[in-house]
C-alpha cells in the first residue's frame, strides 16, 4: 500500500463501525430498517466526514459508508442536471 493510501484511510482506525458486523454495512438483502441502524452507528462517529469524502471520493458502488448509501452519495457525485449540455 503507498505512502498516500496509507495516509488516505488512517481515519478508519477510528470509525465508530470498527468493531461492527460488515453485513450491518455490506448486507446481501438491504432493508430500512438495517439502514437504519448502520446509519445510526454513522452519525454517532467521529470520522463521518473522512469516511463519507473518502467513499464519493473513491467511488465506492457497494454499501453505507459516511451514513450515505450508494444512491445518496451518487447523487453527491452527480447531482440533477450534471449531464446536460449547457445552453448555446
Amino acid at each position: 500500500m503507498g505512502t498516500r493510501a496509507v495516509r488516505e484511510a488512517s481515519w478508519a482506525s477510528r470509525g465508530a463501525c470498527r468493531g461492527a458486523d460488515p453485513e450491518l454495512f455490506f448486507p446481501e438483502a438491504p432493508f430500512p430498517e438495517q439502514e437504519a441502524r448502520a446509519k445510526a452507528v454513522c452519525a454517532a462517529c467521529p470520522v463521518i466526514l473522512e469516511c463519507r469524502a473518502y467513499a464519493v471520493r473513491a467511488g465506492e458502488r457497494d454499501g453505507i459508508w459516511g451514513g450515505l448509501t450508494t444512491d445518496e452519495r451518487r447523487r453527491l457525485r452527480f447531482p440533477p442536471g450534471w449531464g446536460r449540455r449547457a445552453a448555446s
